[in-house]
């Protein structure tokens, strides 16, 4: 991305004058110049490690299948069992915390130096940060999870059809809506502030320096970074693959070819090969082309759903699903269903615990984009806009197409389903080709998804190269070409090691040590405000006692030549000089005796 405008000096936010607030920042570096020459080389203490254990995993899933998939079914078992809990309640106290920052006392302060203005306009950054956060993800669960939820319901959920529908669409908005966004802010802006504010290079460690201080430059601060770009890594490949499953479904129910592994394994190479052409034509040509034309083309479609299915119920059921949503937030956030046994534990590792998990995996590719494009945001700023833009576009996105195949599936019982169950792959094409122009719709729906998987890898690339690279804003092309090679590797090694479940289970493990770093930096980031927050305040306070100082000065000055004019009308400055003139036996600037 290019810078949208130039910087204009404005005014200090808080009061505080710009001389005393710059005491509590330090100069950026250009992080937003994405377009300058590509230099350095990886940081071996960081790109060694991540890759080698990245390619390790890739090696050992091809040539041991079968012992690979035994072993993530037993943790996924296992981790679950242990850790579910802990994934629940971490994930809501990071919707805490984002309120938190959003209306306390720190949501003047700017990323940024104080008279920078923000990078891009306002419709720009809400655009670019809801095309960041989900992408794939939304065109593949946008029809499956509704109905999933109403076809079998998460355990201890029951009543009438309409019932089931509205807790359907609700549990969707819950896993897509403000607890995912949340997780994005605590990484977005630990990174913004460090970045835009501190000067620090595009690196998650340095995230957590107000904690951790310099050992941050050292070993600490490489496995933070290690640990960041596996999570990034395993994240970009869950989506890819994701979007791999469902292009292949999406051609076999068009009847162009029949879908297997072979013709999943080949779909990866080639999008993967459109990715790394991407990469090698450079962010401005390549991203942001191909992101503008996709948010166009995924608007173009939501809006012709809408508009040729039932739209006056999508938009009713819209507003009141919403309602519902915030009806029920806390009561859903907290639900672990720990009395629904061993069918609650599963239930909960296909649904909540495996997006709570693949959010926090892609915390760091997202939370170091969104922090990019913020420079110049105040913290309520940022915060209110990631929160809530992209949760409202999710939700509308989730009534109209999850609100479609649900409305089907009510009116026409059976059309939605497959043998009797929902299949996720084939959803969304099921919804189409009920519509007109269904077979158009299907193809926009396949481009769609190619398309997102390519600027996911080619973004994912980046960030994880630049995370390899120290923190350099411009990567060298051979290694961003490689990390986009790699991610297309781990999501074949995924698929190879049981499809869908492989995927989510990847997910939830991979998100595990990162969950204890977001942890560290939401600590670091109130460290940080709160310090920053009290510099100002005694910066104000001084400037406020040197006017009050200045302001009484010049009162009692005034009103002692007033008096002395009239008392001494043919010497009306004498009094100044003898006001400057000590008296006998008094030290210059002290007090007399007595």
């Amino acid at each position: 991305m290019t810078r949208a405008e130039d910087d204009v000096p404005g005014a200090a936010h808080d009061g505080a004058p710009v001389e005393a607030r710059a005491q509590t920042q330090e100069t950026p570096p250009a992080a937003d110049d994405l377009t300058g020459p590509r230099t350095g080389r990886p940081d071996p203490r960081v790109f060694y490690p991540a890759a080698g254990l990245i390619l390790l995993f890739v090696l050992l899933t091809i040539v041991f299948t079968d012992t690979v998939t035994a072993v993530m079914e037993t943790l996924q078992r296992d981790v679950i069992g242990v850790f579910g809990w802990y994934y629940v309640i971490v994930v809501a106290g990071f919707v805490v915390f984002a309120l938190w920052m959003g209306m306390s006392r720190f949501g003047d302060i700017v990323l940024g130096k104080d008279e920078d203005e923000p990078l891009f306009r306002l419709p720009v950054w809400f655009a670019m940060l809801f095309a960041t956060g989900m992408g794939i993800g939304l065109v593949y669960w946008g029809v499956a999870e509704p109905l999933s939820h109403y076809v079998n319901p998460k355990p201890g959920v029951e009543g009438s059809d309409p019932a089931l529908a509205q807790a359907a669409m609700g549990q969707s908005y819950l896993h897509w809506g403000v607890h995912a966004w949340a997780i994005y802010v605590v990484a977005g802006l630990a990174l913004a502030y460090a970045i835009h504010r501190k000067g620090r290079p595009v690196s998650i460690r340095w995230a957590l320096e107000p904690l951790f201080g310099d050992r941050v430059k050292g070993r600490l601060g490489d496995v933070i970074d290690v640990v960041a770009i596996i999570g990034t890594v395993f994240g970009v490949a869950t989506s890819l693959g994701f979007g791999v499953l469902q292009i292949a479904a999406g051609l076999g129910y068009l009847d162009v070819v029949q879908p297997s592994t072979a013709l999943e394994i080949g779909l990866i190479a080639a999008i993967s090969a459109l990715a790394t052409i991407s990469v090698v034509s450079g962010l401005g040509r390549g991203i942001k082309w191909l992101s503008n034309g996709n948010m166009v083309l995924a608007g173009v479609v939501l809006v012709l759903v809408l508009a040729l299915g039932p739209t006056l119920f999508l938009l009713r059921e819209w507003v009141q699903s919403l309602g519902y949503y915030v009806q029920n937030i806390v009561r859903m956030s907290f639900d672990t269903t720990a009395f629904q046994g061993d069918a609650g534990l599963e239930w909960q590792s296909s649904w909540t615990i495996f997006y709570w998990g693949w959010w926090i995996s892609w915390a760091p590719f997202v939370g170091v984009f969104i922090a990019r494009i913020s420079r110049g945001r105040t913290v309520r700023e940022f915060v209110l806009g990631t929160l809530l833009v992209p949760t409202i576009v999710t939700t509308l996105w989730f009534s109209v197409f999850g609100g479609s195949g649900l409305y089907r599936e009510l009116t026409e019982p059976g059309s939605m389903l497959v043998d009797g169950k929902v299949d996720t792959d084939t959803a969304l094409f099921q919804l189409f080709d009920g519509l007109p122009l269904g077979a158009l719709l299907s193809v926009a729906g396949i481009v769609l998804i190619v398309v997102f998987f390519v600027t996911s890898s080619d973004s994912g690339s980046l960030v994880v190269d630049m995370l390899a690279s120290g923190g350099n804003p411009n990567p060298p092309t051979w290694s961003r070409v490689f990390w986009a090679g790699t991610s297309g590797l781990l999501a074949i090694a995924l698929l190879l090691a049981g499809g869908l479940e492989a995927l989510q289970t990847a997910a939830i493990l991979i998100a595990l040590p990162f969950s204890v770093v977001m942890i560290g930096m939401a600590v670091a980031t109130v460290r940080a405000l709160r310090g920053e927050h009290a510099a100002i305040v005694r910066a104000e306070r001084r400037a406020a006692r040197a006017a009050l100082t200045e302001h009484v000065t010049t009162r009692v000055t005034e009103s002692i030549s007033e008096q002395w004019e009239e008392l001494y009308p043919d010497r009306p400055d004498r009094w100044r000089a003898l006001v400057r003139r000590p008296r006998k036996g008094t030290p210059p600037g002290g007090r007399g005796p007595g």
